[in-house]
């Protein structure tokens, strides 16, 4: 009967008035994983920032992603989250984590909960936070939990789309960057290794072909012949970045390049981002590391599969940053022929890196 007369209650008002948004003194933003979706709320902060100067604003996230906002000078606190598996031996502690965090935001009594990730833990926890505001995307199943609710904008990079959780706080979107930041000594540490291969100065094109999505990995060999396609038609130098578990991919690639690129050493995540910063093209698959990219304000080529729309996962608005997807090649395409090409050919990206490097040299970048 509660639950009934509480959905009722649930979603009347559509902007939190003047008078109440001047007494908001504490919010709390929820986007607890992975590391492309936590980066990409970096870009609002400011905007927040500036709409609530004394507000207290803080981020709740899983553990291993707080290198991603640790350094922000929007946030006043990180609410870390443990990362606990469901099943099998950390069941329990799970459950036990989840009661921690509920506690935790139940006692610090914000204001304002905006709910980024649309999830059913993280519903929950916005469910028992005692908030008087809580903002969320409409969801069938869980969207009875805010009672400010927005309609999710998958056509717009996800960058821009979150901003519409913030409408209810009287915020509009506006031209903005995402935002990471290098630590002096990850760049001092890449610039090293940079000097020490004969890089330092040169323009430098980066493949990230590894990814822990395979049905978002391009396959190998086609990366070889367009690095082979870069390497015969521009004074550019090739690098390989690789991440953990990722060191096979770069290594296959090498060896069916005729002319050899360079394997990057082993990085953490921020020394990729600055190895990324001194980066004149990037070119990955769909995934975070794409996200890092363009924070770096580095140009870059992304190729996706079937899977996944573009217009959500590329800040296709900025003419620096370019996609490769074949159309015509569907879900059920991929299903039928796992074809790892998704029908995208090294000289349809190629067209897209000298279509890329005519923006660069005519100095086009906005």
């Amino acid at each position: 009967m509660w639950i009934i007369q509480h959905r009722n209650n649930m979603g009347r008002r559509k902007i939190i008035t003047k008078n109440e948004l001047e007494r908001i003194r504490k919010i709390l933003i929820i986007q607890y994983k992975p590391f492309g979706d936590i980066l990409l709320n970096t870009g609002y902060l400011p905007v927040l920032r500036e709409k609530f100067p004394q507000a207290q604003i803080d981020f709740l996230i899983q553990k291993p992603y707080k290198t991603i906002l640790e350094d922000n000078p929007n946030i006043d606190n990180l609410i870390l989250m443990k990362k606990k598996k469901k099943e099998g031996f950390y069941h329990l502690s799970y459950f036990w984590e989840r009661i921690r965090i509920i506690q935790f935001v139940k006692s610090t009594k914000y204001d304002v909960i905006i709910d980024q990730f649309r999830n059913p833990g993280s519903a929950i926890i916005s469910l028992f936070s005692g908030a008087k505001y809580r903002i969320g995307w409409k969801n069938k199943r869980w969207e009875w939990v805010y009672n400010y609710k927005v309609e999710r904008d998958n056509l717009r990079y996800y960058s821009r789309a979150k901003f519409d959780l913030l409408n209810p706080l009287g915020i509009k979107e506006k031209p903005h960057n995402t935002y990471y930041k290098v630590k002096n000594s990850s760049q001092k540490k890449i610039d090293n290794w940079l000097n020490e291969n004969g890089l330092l100065k040169k323009k430098i094109i980066v493949f990230s072909p590894g990814t822990p999505v395979l049905a978002k990995q391009w396959d190998l060999d086609n990366y070889a012949k367009l690095g082979d396609m870069l390497l015969e038609n521009n004074d550019k130098e090739l690098v390989l970045l690789w991440g953990p578990g990722e060191r096979k991919d770069v290594e296959h690639i090498y060896e069916r390049m005729s002319k050899k690129p360079i394997i990057a050493l082993p990085t953490t995540f921020n020394e990729a981002a600055a190895l990324i910063k001194r980066t004149y093209v990037y070119i990955s698959n769909d995934g975070g590391i794409n996200h890092l990219a363009v924070a770096m304000g580095t140009p870059t080529i992304t190729i996706f599969g079937p899977k996944t729309n573009p217009k959500k996962w590329v800040a296709w608005h900025k003419p620096i940053h370019k996609y490769v997807r074949n159309w015509d090649f569907k879900k059920s395409d991929y299903r039928r022929t796992r074809d790892k090409t998704f029908q995208i050919t090294p000289q349809m990206v190629y067209e897209k890196f000298l279509a890329l490097q005519q923006i660069l040299e005519n100095g086009n970048k906005t």
